[in-house]
């Protein structure tokens, strides 16, 4: 047997010349691409700037990091977090019948298919494209912001409140109807109890995700602290950008113990 496996192994092909030629050509053309770079302009010391960078992020600016006014880290997470919070609200109230109407189990097919179609669209531009089309109208601000969060929000929030809703168990509606009920003590009684514990852990998870997409925002000028972040990367103040880090991180924290919370509470009834 072990004879066979040895004159098996004697017959194959001896590629190992055609392997070290490819080798040889793959190094040579790596070597001539290099050639074309320019290295002229750039500085040698960028071990220095990264130990500036770690030491900034590191050592925050505790001035910024405590500072009360609208120039200080705790007025620039306020803001962000209003714009957050109220492009959630307004988000999750505007997809209530926008879902509604996309639903196949509430209305007629082709109506839900409109609705789907709109969501659709609204979801495939991206947040940070949106941020810029506002700003072009409303100018740079706060405002800009809240409605872009609120356009985003509008597209992940009515997709999940359309899945809640075909989930629906109609039976329940079928039993008020039977009883006499009216529309609204079937919406009260039959509709409300099913849809608000997924239509309340929605909210609270988009929420978390427009509270990261707000600081992003604000590298375009749409309020929050992203403009100042930014602001201090380009002049190379780290110790600035490590407090408006620091205060990212522990506003974060917060927000996801809050939340995590609440959603054990939600899913325990």
């Amino acid at each position: 047997m072990q004879k066979n496996i040895q004159e098996q192994l004697a017959k194959q092909p001896k590629t190992w010349i055609f392997q070290i030629v490819c080798a040889l050509i793959f190094v040579v053309l790596m070597a001539w691409s290099t050639s074309a770079l320019n290295f002229s302009g750039i500085s040698e010391g960028g071990g220095e700037i990264t130990k500036n960078i770690f030491m900034g992020i590191f050592t925050p600016d505790t001035d910024m990091l405590f500072n009360l006014t609208k120039q200080g880290v705790p007025y620039l997470l306020l803001e962000t977090m209003c714009i957050a919070f109220l492009g959630t609200v307004v988000g999750a109230i505007l997809a209530v019948p926008i879902s509604f109407l996309s639903a196949s189990n509430i209305v007629p097919k082709p109506v839900a298919l409109v609705g789907r179609f709109f969501i659709m669209i609204v979801r495939t531009v991206p947040a940070f494209v949106y941020g810029l089309m506002f700003i072009r109208v409303t100018g740079p601000g706060p405002f800009a912001g809240l409605l872009t969060m609120s356009l985003c929000s509008i597209g992940m929030v009515s997709k999940m409140y359309i899945e809640a809703i075909e989930d629906m168990d109609i039976r329940i509606l079928e039993s008020l109807d039977a009883c006499g009920c009216t529309t609204f003590q079937k919406i009260r009684y039959g509709i409300l109890p099913q849809l608000m514990p997924d239509f309340a852990s929605t909210i609270i998870y988009r929420f978390d995700m427009n509270l990261r997409d707000a600081t992003v925002l604000g590298l375009v000028g749409a309020g929050g602290i992203g403009s100042p972040l930014i602001f201090a990367m380009n002049a190379y103040r780290w110790h600035e950008v490590g407090a408006i880090l620091a205060g990212l991180i522990v506003l974060v924290l917060i927000i996801e113990f809050i939340s995590g919370r609440i959603r054990i509470k939600l899913a325990r009834g």
